[in-house]
């Protein structure tokens, strides 16, 4: 089995090559795949370390495609099912030269939500290191965020070391405030919770990083460590034995699509722990991914090999 496992939904995005032209207004579109779960996954693998994406696609084009890309981005497929009677999800995503671009999502009814939790049973959990848990997921469907609890209880029960990354998508849920109760729920799942200071302001009412990573650590008995993202800043980290302290981001000069960065600062951390690095080196991994990652243009793109991360991590220190 593979050391890293997770569970979500792959989304075939089409992006716009018309620089700054808007959704309505681009008519050239290339083809990728995305998914934040996926997107772990993929830059785990690409540090050479061995991973399984559980999701289910639809029988058609887009799903073929999804399961194509995955196998090629060596993620393990294995757990991957297919839905005949529902579609592939997708997104349209603009080009922009600085910032966040604009997505619209075709997800409602996919296949992915449709996802039975009885797949989940054939999962074989032997030799999984950590399982990383994302709030998406749960936030396509009811029968998602069944599922997403049970395999959730499944890793407990195998003691197997879980992290959870709040990925807040607001357009996904019933409403805000179903968003932030049921999120606040399922992140006690978490042995790490990772949510941004953006999503700590929304979920708990306070951009002051102590006080977020105060309120998932009283959350739950389960939850051991808190790391608040904080952009370009770097990020803060309390343990539940109240230990401390920020771990400095690194410069950018200049910030080219942000989409892929928290993600990217997820499989840092989770790869360096496998690793057996201490908190604050994965922690300073993670940041140098989402670094790399917000200097490039796609979800994925910037992920780096494991040389790469090592000269970029070299070059750092010589500029410091």
């Amino acid at each position: 089995m593979s050391e890293i496992l997770t569970l979500g939904e792959p989304i075939v995005t089409f992006t716009s090559t018309d620089l700054n032209a808007g959704l309505v207004d681009s008519i050239n579109y290339y083809k990728f795949l995305g998914g934040a779960e996926l997107n772990v996954m993929i830059g785990a693998s690409r540090l050479g370390h061995s991973t399984e994406y559980i999701s289910q696609v639809g029988a058609d084009p887009l799903g073929q495609f999804a399961i194509k890309e995955i196998s090629k981005y060596h993620v393990g497929n294995h757990y991957i099912s297919t839905d005949d009677d529902n579609w592939t999800a997708f997104q349209l995503k603009e080009l922009v030269d600085q910032g966040d671009p604009a997505t619209f999502n075709f997800r409602r009814r996919s296949a992915a939500a449709h996802f039975d939790k009885s797949n989940i049973g054939h999962i074989d959990f032997t030799g999984v290191k950590i399982a990383h848990l994302s709030g998406i997921f749960p936030a396509i469907s009811m029968q998602a965020r069944e599922a997403f609890r049970y395999f959730a209880e499944q890793l407990i029960a195998h003691e197997i070391q879980t992290t959870f990354d709040p990925n807040l998508r607001p357009a996904l849920w019933e409403s805000q405030a179903v968003m932030i109760e049921t999120i606040n729920d399922l992140a006690k799942y978490g042995e790490i919770v990772l949510p941004g200071i953006n999503e700590g302001e929304i979920l708990m009412g306070s951009r002051d990083p102590e006080k977020i990573a105060d309120f998932y650590l009283a959350n739950s008995d389960r939850t051991q460590t808190v790391v608040v993202k904080l952009g370009p800043e770097g990020a803060y980290v309390k343990n539940k034995s109240g230990d401390s302290y920020i771990v400095k981001g690194f410069n950018v000069k200049k910030v080219v699509d942000t989409v892929g960065a928290g993600d990217g600062f997820a499989l840092g951390l989770i790869t360096a722990l496998i690793e057996g690095l201490p908190m604050a080196k994965a922690v300073e991994r993670g940041n140098a991914v989402g670094a790399l990652q917000v200097q490039t243009t796609g979800d994925n793109d910037g992920y780096p090999t494991r040389d790469q991360l090592t000269q970029y991590l070299v070059s750092e220190q010589k500029e410091d």
